[in-house]
C-alpha cells in the first residue's frame, strides 16, 4: 500500500503524540515534516523523530507538494485559519478540537473544505476508544433495548494552568465538549435542548477568569431520552471517565481503566488500582485508532467518521450550556 505523507503543525504535548504514532505505530503513513512557531519544539520533535522537514512557518509545509495531509495541533485560535489554507492547498486535514471558538470561523473553515473537496477529521478522540466503541455497538444492536437515560462521568485529576482557562473558551467549550460529542454518538441522535449548571469549588481563581470548575448539564434528545453529564476540574483519584446507557431492556456500562486489574482482598478492606491519572494513558489506544482511521479513509478515499459538522454541533452545544448557565433555563440547541 501506497504510504500517505503529512506534516504535524504544532509540536506541544498532543502534536507529539500524533507525530509519535505516525511515525512508529501507522505502517500507511509517512511523516515528512513538522512545523511549530516555537522553532526549538519543532527542532526537538524532528530531531527525536527523524523528521526530514522542520519549519518555524508552517506555510511552508503547506506549499510542499510531496505532502497529502496535515494534522493540525497548534493552538486553538489558530485552527480554522489553518484548515481554510490547507484545503486551498489541497491538503486532506485532521485537526484536533474544537474547530474554533466562534461559529462564523467554523462556517468559514468548512466551506473552505467543501470547496477544496478535501477530507476534514475532527479529533474527538474518545469516539475510538475501545470501551466507549463496544458500548455503542451494543446499543446499536438492540442489547439493551431502547435507550432511556445517559450518564457520562468525566473529571480531571486537576485543573489546567490559569492561562489556559483565559483562552480554552471555558469548561463547556474545553472540557466538557467531548462528552457533548460523546451523548450524540452513543445514542446517535442530536440534543434539542440542554440545561446547565455550574459553580466553582476548587479553586476561586477559575470563576474570576469568567469560568466555572464544577459543572451538570442535562440533556433532552430528540427521541425523548435523557442524558447527565458531570465535569469537575479536581479527581483526586485521577482521570474519572465513565458512561451508562440505560435502556428499556437493560443497560451498558463502561468503568474506569485502571494500571492493573488486580484487586487484594482483605480482612480490612477490598482494594484495587486507582484510575489512570492522565488523559495520554487513558485514551492511548483510542489516539492511534482515530489517526489510523484517517490514514484509511485518505488511502481508501473514504468519508471521515467524526467531521466537520460533528466538530460544529459540539460547539453549537457548548454556547447553548453557556447561555443556560447564565439564564438558569433550558436552552434549544441549534445546529
Amino acid at each position: 500500500m501506497k504510504k500517505v505523507n503529512l506534516g504535524v503543525i504544532g509540536a506541544g504535548r498532543i502534536g507529539r503524540i500524533h507525530a509519535r504514532n505516525l511515525k512508529f505505530q501507522i505502517p500507511g503513513a509517512k511523516l515528512l515534516a513538522v512545523a511549530d512557531v516555537l522553532e526549538k519544539s519543532a527542532r526537538t520533535l524532528a530531531d527525536e523523530l527523524e523528521i526530514p522537514v522542520c519549519e518555524q512557518d508552517y506555510h511552508r509545509v503547506l506549499a510542499n507538494r510531496d505532502i497529502q495531509a496535515v494534522v493540525i495541533c497548534s493552538s486553538t485560535d489558530t485552527h480554522a485559519r489553518i484548515i481554510m489554507e490547507a484545503a486551498e492547498a489541497g491538503k486532506h486535514i485532521f485537526c484536533e478540537k474544537p474547530i474554533a471558538l466562534e461559529m462564523e470561523k467554523i462556517d468559514q473553515a468548512l466551506a473552505s473544505v467543501d470547496k477544496a473537496g478535501v477530507k476534514l477529521q475532527v479529533g474527538f478522540n474518545r469516539r475510538f476508544d475501545p470501551s466507549f466503541r463496544r458500548a455503542k455497538e451494543l446499543v446499536e444492536s438492540g442489547k439493551i433495548g431502547t435507550p432511556q437515560l445517559l450518564r457520562i462521568s468525566s473529571r480531571d485529576p486537576q485543573p489546567p494552568p490559569l492561562d489556559y482557562v483565559k483562552v480554552s473558551g471555558g469548561l463547556f467549550l474545553d472540557m466538557m465538549i467531548h462528552d457533548f460529542d460523546m451523548a450524540r454518538y452513543l445514542l446517535a441522535e442530536e440534543v434539542t435542548e440542554l440545561m446547565a449548571t455550574g459553580t466553582c469549588l476548587i479553586d476561586p481563581a477559575i470563576g474570576k477568569c469568567g469560568d466555572v470548575d464544577t459543572a451538570v448539564v442535562l440533556l433532552k434528545f430528540r427521541s425523548g431520552a435523557l442524558g447527565t453529564i458531570d465535569n469537575s476540574r479536581q479527581a483526586v483519584y485521577g482521570y474519572d471517565q465513565r458512561i451508562e446507557v440505560f435502556g428499556s431492556k437493560g443497560s451498558v456500562v463502561v468503568e474506569n481503566k485502571t494500571p492493573t486489574e488486580v484487586t487484594i482482598h482483605s480482612a480490612d478492606a477490598i482494594q484495587s488500582d486507582k484510575p489512570l491519572h492522565f488523559f495520554l494513558e487513558r485514551y492511548q489506544e483510542a489516539y492511534l485508532a482515530e489517526m489510523n482511521q484517517f490514514i484509511t479513509c485518505i488511502s481508501e478515499d473514504r468519508t471521515p467518521p467524526v467531521g466537520g459538522a460533528d466538530g460544529r454541533i459540539s460547539v453549537a452545544m457548548g454556547y447553548a450550556a453557556m447561555k443556560s448557565l447564565t439564564t438558569g433555563t433550558y436552552v434549544k440547541v441549534n445546529p
